[in-house]
């Protein structure tokens, strides 16, 4: 049985059906509770995400219009004007007001997504629906970075080889031949940008671009002190590592920059700015576009994803981070699921692994202690062989750390409630050089996550329980004795969110690039002391790496479009391998990691640089799907290439069909066509990974792809439980991507002891349902306390769970 647990708080996206007959088990028995399928009427807009449609409290949603956006519409070879969409938006405006009394339009969208935002009563919501004209209706949800808040680096710790990243690739390589993104803008949309940064000033114009949370031309960073929450930094390290020029050079040193700022304090925003930041990034002349954000939500059809494929029509190359939800499948999350942005995933450059041995008071030893994570050689070498008293702080929050003194000691830390990288954090903010983090449960726990803010220790719970009864007993010190073991190469990183797609079943990221310990440009809010560095880990941070590659290759390559980049950059991407030198998946690291300088020079370019053949379900017999690639000749002399495709495992069931031989003159594409037989009888249910290799006789391109045999494996139910109390119990919100067979209720107190089933629900609908429980366990209200309500759902033998937060009744 396979476990999935999210908090809610991971992800604010949960849909709920617009009638109340939609809503699953109105009125559930104790027992099983048979549920009609809905009968939507035909000409209802479509709705999703976390839509309380019962409530009278005011909401915020994304109203896409059918009428075609203006870069929609051009691709289809259809007429359309601002003129045109700003007179259709007045006649549904005026007919939304007349069915929703409370609603008001906030941003109105025309130019890569067709439509507005708007406020409304969320019990208005089903009046919206049937309007003429409205397509579909999104929440507007939240967006938030996806990197660490990280370290700040003094200026006079700081060096200019820490920023090693952009040299690792390749960047320095494109410099020396010319290349360094000049005449090329890119556009960060993002927490804004310290454009007075001495590091980026230069890549800041007149114009430096929009601020979409307070609605000026000034996308400045929050800085310290704003009432409205905590200072951002993130998207001027984004900034930096595409385009510094000063002590950093970011992987395009000689780009233009425009800041959008759609993240607010904190660094958390929503998608009616997303969608507007990339409306005006398109607007004013991008080239390349980088969105460092996103939400957990495994869906290829959100509004941000929509704008962010339109932009790429449009010739814009949009780049994304994949996520840090990582190592499951199935993790990535919007935008990262745009069919045709670039999709990154984070790895680390390569590195030490150090053994341990740890010793308590006495020469006490612990069997399962080992090296978790470090900033640097020499923070985890100066440990080695001296002894430090050690302090038990709990989980490690802040306020764990309260009252006690860490200063100069190590931080005794188990582990639960919050990430590990914030307990490192917490423990380095609190004065402490190091951390052992022990598990919550007997066993030990596999993560090593590198770039730790302090030398990080590991432990079993049965060792975390010896060495807290040690620290009991007075035993209060704890040695080091630290050996090298060898060089890891560069390798995916576990937070690292893994495809593939849900729906269109396509494998992301696209490429990956280095996302660990990256040090970067930060603001520091003060004219006299300007140069502010700081590290951060996350798909952000890999991100803008593909986005100065992007611009280095438009400035070897005006005429290339956004298939072109994109293209190179997969098709010339290294494979990536992990510590026991197996290959990644191609879930994992997409194509690979990315190589700028060969990307600029290569000679063939294969389109699409990955691909998914889909679902292959027949039960008996063969199943066929077709695809082609176009191949791209880009040399002064005509090529004769090969094709060679082989699945994983050579499974007898799979067969692939193409030309033996395509001949391909200078400068000139051509399509090649692939078929691809399943007979499902003779394979396992599952995904099969495969290559296809195109040969010129010189050289090699290949380029993932992937099916799937019966049933993808995808969560049965993603996200977390939204709960909401009614006047009959609860509404129980959830979402499934593929509906359920069954779900059902089960409630934990918060030491997860189990106290009862709630009740239990078939034949349920794909996507979002409300589980309405009158509350009661074999008849009986829930005792006051705070529990946790579980969702399990079951489909085709697979059953995944998930929980709520806390609920507390009264």
């Amino acid at each position: 049985m396979k476990k999935r647990l999210f908090h809610t708080s991971i992800l604010s996206i949960i849909l709920v059906f617009i009638l109340s007959t939609i809503s699953v088990g109105a009125a559930p028995q104790a027992n099983k509770v048979s549920t009609p399928q809905a009968q939507t009427p035909p000409e209802l807009a479509e709705i999703f995400g976390d839509l309380d449609t019962t409530s009278s409290k005011v909401t915020s949603v994304i109203v896409e219009l059918e009428e075609e956006s203006v870069v929609e519409a051009k691709h289809k070879g259809k007429k359309q004007s601002k003129a045109n969409l700003a007179k259709t938006r007045s006649k549904i405006k005026k007919d939304v007001k007349s069915a929703a009394k409370s609603s008001k339009v906030k941003r109105e969208y025309d130019h890569v997504f067709s439509g507005f935002s708007m406020e409304l009563k969320s019990n208005e919501i089903p009046s919206l629906l049937a309007v003429p004209g409205v397509k579909a209706v999104y929440p507007n949800v939240t967006y938030t970075v996806t990197g660490s808040e990280g370290v700040t680096i003094e200026e006079d710790a700081y060096h200019p080889e820490m920023m090693n990243s952009a040299p690792f690739i390749g960047a320095n390589e494109a410099w020396e031949s010319g290349y360094t993104g000049e005449g090329i803008t890119v556009a960060v949309i993002d927490t804004g940008a310290d454009y007075t940064h001495p590091d980026l000033a230069h890549a800041f114009g007149d114009y430096k671009g929009y601020d979409f949370v307070d609605d000026d031309n000034d996308p400045q960073e929050t800085p310290k002190g704003d009432p409205r929450g905590e200072e951002t930094t993130h998207g001027t390290h984004v900034s930096g590592t595409v385009a510094a020029n000063g002590q950093i050079k970011g992987v395009a040193p000689e780009a233009t920059l425009l800041a959008y700022r759609v993240l607010g304090p904190g660094g958390s925003g929503t998608t009616e700015d997303v969608v507007a930041g990339i409306e005006r990034a398109v607007q004013d002349g991008a080239d390349v576009m980088n969105l460092s954000l996103g939400n957990s939500l495994n869906n290829p059809d959100w509004a941000t994803s929509i704008a962010l494929d339109w932009a790429m029509a449009e010739g814009v190359v949009a780049v994304t981070s994949n996520g840090n939800a990582g190592p499951d499948n199935w993790t990535v999350g919007s935008p990262g699921t745009s069919r045709d942005a670039i999709s990154v995933g984070a790895t680390q450059l390569p590195y030490n692994v150090y053994t341990s041995e740890i010793t308590t008071t006495g020469g006490v030893a612990y069997e399962t202690d080992k090296v978790m994570g470090f900033a640097s050689d020499e923070e985890l070498l100066a440990l080695d062989g001296n002894e430090y008293e050690y302090v038990y702080a709990g989980l490690g929050t802040p306020e764990d750390f309260e009252g006690k003194d860490v200063q100069g000691k190590i931080a005794l830390i188990k582990r639960g409630a919050i990430p590990f990288v914030d307990k490192a954090s917490n423990a380095k903010a609190a004065g402490a050089i190091g951390a052992i983090i022990f598990n919550s449960s007997s066993g030990e726990f596999e993560y090593e996550i590198p770039g730790m803010a302090v030398p990080t220790f590991k432990m079993s719970g049965t060792d975390g329980q010896k060495i807290l009864d040690e620290l009991e007993k007075g035993n209060n010190t704890v040695a080091f004795d630290l050996e090298f073991d060898r060089e890891i190469g560069e390798t995916v990183a576990d937070f690292s969110s893994r495809g593939p797609v849900v729906d269109t079943w396509m494998i992301k990221p696209d490429v990956s690039a280095p996302g660990v310990n990256i040090v970067s440009t930060v603001p520091t809010h003060n004219e006299e002391d300007p140069h502010g560095y700081g590290s951060k880990q996350g798909t952000s941070m890999a991100s803008p790496h593909v986005a100065g590659a992007a611009a280095l290759l438009l400035d070897a390559h005006s005429n290339w479009g956004v298939d072109d980049v994109k293209a190179a950059l997969m098709n010339t991407a290294v494979n990536l391998y992990d510590k026991l030198g197996e290959p990644y998946p191609y879930n994992t690291q997409g194509a690979g990691s990315i190589r700028p300088v060969d990307a600029i020079n290569a000679e063939t370019l294969v389109t699409p640089g990955s691909h998914s053949f889909g679902v292959f379900s027949k039960e008996k017999g063969k199943q066929v799907e077709k695809q082609h690639f176009t191949i791209k000749n880009l040399s002064d002399e005509n090529k004769k290439y090969s094709f060679d495709v082989q699945f994983e495992g050579n499974p007898e069931g799979i067969k692939v069909k193409t030309s033996k031989n395509l001949k391909v003159k200078a400068n000139k594409s051509q399509k090649v066509n692939f078929k691809v037989q399943v007979d499902a009888s003779k394979l396992e249910p599952g995904y099969y990974e495969g290559t296809v290799v195109v040969s010129d006789g010189d050289s090699e391109v290949e380029v993932p792809t992937i099916l799937f045999v019966k049933e993808p494996d995808y969560p049965r139910i993603d996200g977390g439980v939204t709960v909401t109390e009614t006047e009959n119990g609860y509404d129980l919100e959830v979402y499934l991507p593929g509906g359920a067979e069954e779900a059902g209720i089960w409630v934990y107190d918060t030491d997860l002891n189990y106290v009862g089933d709630g009740s239990v629900y078939t034949n349920l609908p794909k996507y979002y349902n409300t589980l309405s429980w009158d509350g009661k366990i074999n008849g009986e209200n829930l005792a006051p306390g705070n529990y946790y309500f579980y969702v399990y759902a079951d489909k085709n033998g697979q059953r995944d769970y998930t929980r709520s937060d806390v609920v507390t009744v009264d």
